[in-house]
């Protein structure tokens, strides 16, 4: 007689969630009621939609299953020590230090006071329960209503995250910096960051992100952060991603400018065992220039994944894109960047860069630009390489006495300076060539 083996049901994970929401809900009473409805829309939308797959479009070459199996726990509040934090720090060379630890705001660690005037930072889960007025125009407005399943689950589950306001025509002219630290350690954890930043029209003003964690541990970012840059305001942003390379980290970017703005934006990414990042701009007012960059590293097994989308929805708008990756061992890279002019959009000029160089035979880059345009009068162009180190460069180096790991490591470096060296703030270009010199060295051995 044949034997019958019972199937095992598969696991509902969309439903482990919803469950988690479930029991979370009677958290959020004494919330405002437009809080409280995003959030339900936002679980809704997930409940709907699940979690992508490779069958969806975006994420074909981005098999986000080891992050879907993992039974994460929310993650609880945490300390790091001063000393293990600081190497992530710029003291006083910034206007405000905001540290979160585990997607919570620690007061102990951060540094806000003596602001300059015209500047306001803090906490949201603080704003939330003494001044929600301060946060109903913007909070959930930028990037409730799109994106993937991770970015309703961040809406859904939104507990703390930092506020960074710009007053109209305010000057600040040192970065705020903010921190995002996950200690990791004991069960895996998830953590749902936010970060909300409005610049009001004529300021002026420079943030750093940056996302870290302890090395060896397991946990999960969940992240998005929502700009609104006002008429002729200038914003200049810069996101360094270091997480534990055991780590995943799922980040959603959503940039909104208005009339004549000038907006830069850095993305550099160097951790993670899985790194997604969405990164999306709408020119939204004429006359204005964004400018998106990034530099990604990876290697062992690591796979990073960035999508970008400039739309150009008015005329007479400028955007510079540039993005290079360097892939070692067994790595994988992906880069989908797509540019949109409206119809109405004409004298539209948009420029797109994607440069891949890998360092092994095992690495791996899946790139495409992509070019939507519905008006006639543009320049508009997009171009994608991928390469390997140039062996007549390395041997004219080796002929000048340079050892061969030496000839690499220079060639690599002056491939990364070319992102790294648009950094206008001196403390945070020297952080990344230090960072970025010691992780090619990482790369190159595997």
């Amino acid at each position: 007689m044949a034997t019958v083996v019972e199937q095992s049901k598969p696991v509902d994970h969309v439903s482990r969630y919803v469950s988690r929401y479930t029991a979370k809900r009677g958290r959020f009473v004494s919330e405002p009621s437009w809080l409280t409805a995003a959030r339900d829309e936002a679980l809704a939308r997930f409940t709907a939609s699940g979690f992508p797959t490779t069958r969806d479009e975006d994420w074909r070459f981005t098999p986000v299953s080891p992050i879907v199996t993992t039974p994460f726990v929310d993650a609880e509040a945490g300390h790091v020590d001063a000393n293990r934090l600081a190497p992530h720090l710029f003291g006083d060379a910034v206007a405000a230090e905001l540290v979160f630890v585990n997607g919570r705001f620690s007061a102990g660690l951060s540094r806000t006071e003596n602001l300059p005037a015209g500047l306001e930072v803090g906490s949201l889960a603080q704003l939330i329960a003494t001044r929600p007025e301060a946060l109903e125009p913007w909070l959930t407005t930028g990037a409730a209503n799109q994106g993937s399943a991770f970015t309703s689950l961040n809406t859904a589950f939104l507990e703390d995250g930092a506020f960074v306001e710009i007053a109209r025509d305010a000057v600040i002219d040192r970065p705020i910096h903010v921190v995002f630290y996950s200690t990791g350690g004991g069960a895996p954890a998830v953590a749902y960051p936010r970060l909300l930043v409005v610049a009001g029209e004529h300021s002026e003003g420079s943030l750093i992100e940056t996302y870290a964690g302890s090395e060896g541990t397991t946990y999960l970012t969940n992240t998005v952060a929502e700009f609104f840059v006002g008429h002729r305001a200038i914003l200049n942003h810069y996101r360094l991603q270091r997480e534990s390379l055991s780590a995943y980290h799922v980040g959603t970017q959503v940039v909104r400018t208005g009339r004549e703005t000038g907006c830069q934006s850095h993305n550099f990414v160097l951790g993670g065992a899985i790194a997604r990042n969405d990164v999306s701009a709408v020119l939204g007012g004429q006359g204005g220039d964004t400018t998106l960059n990034g530099l990604y590293l990876a290697g062992g097994t690591q796979l990073v994944d960035t999508h970008t989308t400039i739309d150009h929805a008015l005329p007479h708008n400028g955007s510079h894109e540039l993005y290079k990756g360097i892939l070692g061992g067994k790595s994988r890279g992906v880069f989908n960047g797509k540019i949109i002019v409206r119809q109405d959009a004409q004298k539209t000029d948009a420029k797109q860069t994607n440069k891949a160089l890998l360092l092994s035979d095992g690495a791996q880059i899946d790139t495409k630009p992509q070019l939507e345009i519905f008006a006639d009068d543009v320049k508009c162009t997009h171009g994608a390489t991928v390469g390997q180190l140039d062996p007549e460069m390395l041997f004219y180096l080796q002929a000048r006495g340079i050892a061969l790991a030496d000839a690499r490591a220079l060639l690599i470096l002056g491939f990364a300076g070319d992102v790294v060296n648009r950094v206008t703030f001196a403390p945070l270009r020297e952080r990344l060539d230090e960072v970025v010199r010691r992780r090619v060295q990482e790369i190159q051995v595997q």
